[in-house]
């Protein structure tokens, strides 16, 4: 029994030490209170948290009421106080920085608020960035004294101002109309900022108050967008006087319109342009200037009427009716815009044959040319004959759309003979049941590759040279793609790379046999020799010559009448 008593003692005791820790932890937490006493005195309506500008000032908009509104007094002297940081001020007594009661304050602080009425509201001149922190309000209505301690208040003093902010209303489409307004913080209405624009000049400042009691300066235009205002920025900047005036500080905000437009310089385009043979390819193209982009709708205007023939911006088709007329539509969630018509107009003959070859054009490659003529009509083919060959053999070719081609081909080993040969093809169609012909003709040219040809050294002064003399060798090629040249000369030591180039100028010493070697990517030529003979070294001597032949390189003894 006697224990069950102490087990009960020990568990209130528990329970009542736990409620008065809660009660310490609350009523001395340092600063504003996580959770509002149920026995604070006084309140106040305003902004949570302001921002200003150093060098300027700000108006702080402030109401109180007492917890009981009987408690104030507004016929008793009355007194307002501004504390920081702490609203135990009495623990630091530099914390109350400005009471309505002294003459003297730590702050440049003014309440303009008739305190009598409830009012405290607050002019705050003079900011620097060292009075950023948090506020309590404090009235004194003795014996009404008490502190707003639920409700502090941030400062935050900047040396920049903030950009001002751009605002439309409205949809952003051409020839709806919208209001464009910019508006800049005004910390301080009596002194607020200035706004300008590019959208017009001299823009008429208005200031505004807001649901908090704080101001706002604005400026506004409404105008009715077209597609020339698409990608328009507006510019807007805010110029504060600081410092009473002697100083000015800015910002700038923009905004870049995008504007939704229906198409605009609606063209199509055809390719080739002019007359076209039957059966050939025609490309149409439809371009647009819209927001969102367009889409494209191709029409044909015929005999038989009007006539939907494809969609997007590119349609290839071939080549039938005498007379037609085509068009695009562009269009999109906004509106739409028709091309001008293109007007197709078929010539009264047959399209030229086209000439192909298959394979590398270079020297010693075999190479298929093969010529086509377009067959609209199997049972009367056309004749294709050319100048690769007399009565080439015709052979008629079903395409893999079911229609029909006519050829002839023929296979060759091309030479440098053959660059700048013009193979020319002519098609001979039939027509008005054989009583008249119609004919086109198709040519190319063949550009072949070969390797160096008729490769020569010449030198010039000719003859016997005097010890001493420049002497000038040049190489010359007949090459495709052009030669690259190195000279050679041959002494008893051996063979001795001299120089690159076509041209080679030297001062004669001793006798020699030179020689040109030419090069590019398809092959390699020598040229033949220059023998280079001293005056009054004629005699026989053995020279031995170096003969280069299918990468081996031999010494030949031989005999000239000239002295190395």
């Amino acid at each position: 029994m006697w224990t069950c008593w102490v087990m009960r003692l020990m568990a209130v005791l528990s329970t009542n030490m736990l409620t008065i820790n809660m009660l310490l932890s609350v009523f001395f937490l340092p600063g504003a209170l996580a959770a509002c006493p149920d026995d604070s005195d006084l309140f106040i309506t305003a902004p949570l948290k302001m921002e200003a500008l150093s060098g300027s000032c700000l108006q702080i908009p402030c109401n109180f009421r007492a917890r009981v509104p009987e408690e104030f007094d507004g016929s008793r002297t009355t007194f307002g106080a501004w504390i920081k940081s702490n609203h135990r001020f009495w623990d630091s007594p530099n914390n109350e920085i400005f009471n309505s009661r002294l003459k003297v304050n730590l702050y440049p602080m003014n309440i303009t608020g008739n305190l009598k009425e409830k009012n405290c509201t607050t002019l705050f001149s003079n900011l620097t960035t060292t009075y950023t922190n948090r506020y309590f309000f404090r009235i004194v209505n003795e014996p009404f004294m008490t502190t707003a301690i639920c409700d502090p208040l941030q400062i935050t003093v900047t040396d920049s101002p903030p950009s001002p902010t751009i605002k439309i209303s409205g949809e952003l489409m051409e020839k709806e109309s919208v209001t464009i307004t910019c508006s800049a913080f005004t910390p301080c209405p009596h002194s607020p900022p200035k706004l300008t624009w590019n959208l017009q000049q001299d823009a008429h400042n208005t200031i505004e108050e807001n649901t908090d009691r704080t101001f706002t300066t604005k400026i506004q235009k409404t105008i009715t967008l077209s597609d020339k205002h698409d990608g328009y920025t507006i510019a807007c900047s805010s110029i504060y006087s600081v410092n009473e005036g002697q100083n000015v500080k800015s910002a700038e905000g923009k905004v870049t319109l995008n504007v939704s437009y229906a198409p605009k310089d609606t063209s199509a385009m055809i390719s080739p342009s002019g007359l076209v043979s039957p059966g050939s390819w025609v490309n149409l193209t439809c371009s647009s200037r819209a927001k969102p982009a367009a889409n494209f709708t191709w029409f044909k205007i015929n005999k038989d009427g009007l006539m939907k023939v494809s969609e997007g911006d590119f349609y290839s088709f071939n080549v039938t009716d005498l007379l037609e007329v085509y068009y695009c539509l562009a269009t999109n969630d906004v509106g739409y815009q028709m091309s001008s018509q293109v007007h197709l107009t078929i010539k009264d003959s047959p399209l030229s044959p086209t000439i192909e070859i298959s394979g590398e054009l270079k020297e010693k490659e075999s190479v298929t040319i093969t010529c086509s003529a377009f067959t609209p009509c199997p049972h009367s083919p056309p004749k294709l004959t050319w100048n690769l060959q007399q009565d080439a053999h015709n052979t008629i070719e079903e395409n893999t759309d079911r229609t029909f081609t006519t050829k002839i081909q023929k296979t060759i080993t091309l030479s440098d003979k053959h660059d700048g040969y013009t193979i020319t093809c002519s098609s001979i169609y039939s027509v008005n049941e054989g009583h008249n012909v119609k004919s086109a003709e198709g040519k190319v040219t063949l550009n072949v590759s070969y390797a160096p040809k008729d490769t020569s050294a010449m030198i010039s002064p000719s003859g016997l040279m005097s010890p001493g003399s420049w002497v000038n060798l040049t190489c010359s090629s007949r090459a495709k793609p052009a030669a690259n040249f190195i000279w050679f000369k041959i002494t008893k030591d051996g063979l001795m790379r001299l120089s690159e180039g076509d041209f080679y100028s030297f001062i004669v010493t001793d006798g020699g046999v030179y020689y040109c070697v030419a090069t590019n990517d398809v092959g390699t030529q020598s040229s033949s020799w220059i023998h280079l003979t001293i005056k009054g070294h004629e005699k026989l001597v053995d020279v031995y010559i170096i003969v280069k032949a299918v990468g081996i390189v031999l010494l030949v003894s031989t005999m000239a009448i000239f002295e190395w």
